[in-house]
C-alpha cells in the first residue's frame, strides 16, 4: 500500500505526477492559501505533508500522529517548531542549492537599482518630469563597481553574491559569519570581520541570514549608526531580521543614504508603511527565488524529500537541527 500524503499547495503535473507514481495523495489544488483547519485535519491522515512555509507548531503535532516528514518548499523553515519536530520524531526538510544563483541575482538588481536610483528616475522620466531644464547633478547615483560590500551570512547565497562582486564589479568584499571561510577567503580575497566593523566600512550592507533567536532584529538603531552616510542596506534575508522602526528613522535622518528590501517585518507589509513612501528606498514583494524555472526546481525538490521520508528512504535536505532523527537510519 501506497504511503499517504498531502500536498497542501498547487504544483505541476510534473511534481503531481511524480508524488502520485509513490504515495497515495490528496492536494489543495486552490491559489489562495491553504487555511490552517484545512491543513490540520488532512495531517491527520497523512504521513507526509508538502507544504509552503505553514505554520508547524506543537499543538498541530500532537493531534497528527501519523505524520513521519514535512517537507517546506523554501529554504527558510522559521515556521517549523523544531523541538516539537524532534519531540514528535517528525522529519522536516527544505530546498536549499536549487535557488541560489537565483537569490544572489536579485541581491544585485536590488543593489544596483538604489545605487542608480533606478526605480525613483524610471518614475521621473515616465511622469514628464525629465525637461531641458534637469541639471545632471539631480540624476546622480552612486557607483557599484570598486567599493565595499559587507555580506552579513556566508552560506551558499553568501558566496554566489561575493563571487558576483569581486569578479563582476571589483568590489572589495566583508563577511560576517557564524565561523570564518579560509577557503572562500582564498578563493575571492575576502575578509572575515566583527558585525561593527563591517557596518562601519561597508558602501553596501546585504543581510542574507536565516532568522534565529540571535539575528531576529539583528541590525537596529546601534547598528544603523555605525554605517556610513553614504551606505545602501540591501534586506534578502528575512524582514524580522532589522528592526523595521530603525530603519525608518535612520533613513529620515540621514544616517544612511538608502535601502532596498525583499522582505518586510510583516507581509504583505501596509499601504502605510512609510518606507513605500521613501525615492531612496527599492522595494519587491518577497520575489527572491521568483523565477519560474527556480521555483519549479524547489516544488520539485520538496517533492522527493517527502517521497523519501514516507518511503523509508532518507531525504537528501533535512535541515541541521533534525539531522539526529536520520542519523540512526
Amino acid at each position: 500500500m501506497k504511503p499517504k500524503v498531502f500536498i497542501g499547495r498547487p504544483v505541476s503535473k510534473e511534481v503531481e505526477a511524480y508524488i502520485a507514481k509513490h504515495c497515495e495523495y490528496r492536494i489543495w489544488d486552490k491559489k489562495e492559501p491553504i487555511p490552517p483547519e484545512v491543513l490540520l485535519e488532512e495531517a491527520k491522515k497523512a504521513e507526509g505533508l508538502l507544504v509552503q512555509k505553514s505554520a508547524i507548531t506543537e499543538d498541530f503535532l500532537a493531534q497528527a500522529s501519523h505524520l513521519k516528514v514535512i517537507s517546506n518548499t523554501a529554504v527558510g523553515y522559521d515556521s517549523f517548531d523544531l523541538e516539537a519536530m524532534e519531540k514528535y520524531g517528525v522529519i522536516g526538510t527544505h530546498t536549499p542549492f536549487v535557488l541560489d544563483e537565483t537569490v544572489a541575482d536579485l541581491v544585485f538588481a536590488l543593489m544596483l537599482s538604489a545605487a542608480r536610483r533606478i526605480p525613483e528616475l524610471n518614475n521621473y522620466v515616465k511622469q514628464g518630469d525629465w525637461n531641458g531644464e534637469t541639471q545632471a547633478e539631480e540624476l546622480f547615483g552612486t557607483d557599484v563597481h570598486h567599493t565595499t560590500l559587507g555580506i552579513v551570512g556566508m552560506g551558499r547565497i553568501g558566496e554566489k553574491i561575493a563571487r558576483r562582486a569581486v569578479f563582476g564589479f571589483n568590489m572589495k568584499v566583508m563577511y560576517n559569519a557564524t565561523t570564518p571561510k579560509p577557503q572562500l577567503e582564498e578563493t575571492y580575497g575576502m575578509v572575515y570581520s566583527d558585525l561593527d566593523s563591517l557596518l562601519e566600512q561597508s558602501d553596501f550592507v546585504v543581510l542574507i541570514v536565516p532568522l534565529t533567536a540571535s539575528t531576529r532584529k539583528l541590525i537596529g538603531a546601534e547598528q544603523f549608526k555605525r554605517m556610513k552616510s553614504n551606505a545602501i542596506l540591501i534586506n534578502a534575508a528575512r524582514g524580522a531580521v532589522v528592526d523595521e522602526q530603525a530603519l525608518i528613522e535612520a533613513l529620515q535622518t540621514g544616517e544612511i543614504r538608502g535601502a532596498a528590501l525583499d522582505v518586510f517585518e510583516k507581509e504583505p507589509t501596509s499601504p502605510d508603511n512609510p518606507l513605500l513612501k521613501m525615492d531612496q528606498v527599492v522595494v519587491v514583494p518577497h520575489i527572491g527565488s521568483a523565477t519560474a524555472k527556480t521555483r519549479e526546481a524547489m516544488v520539485m525538490k520538496a517533492a522527493e524529500n517527502l517521497v523519501a521520508g514516507v518511503t523509508g528512504g532518507v531525504p537528501e535536505n533535512v535541515v541541521k537541527e533534525l539531522q539526529g532523527l536520520i542519523s540512526g537510519q
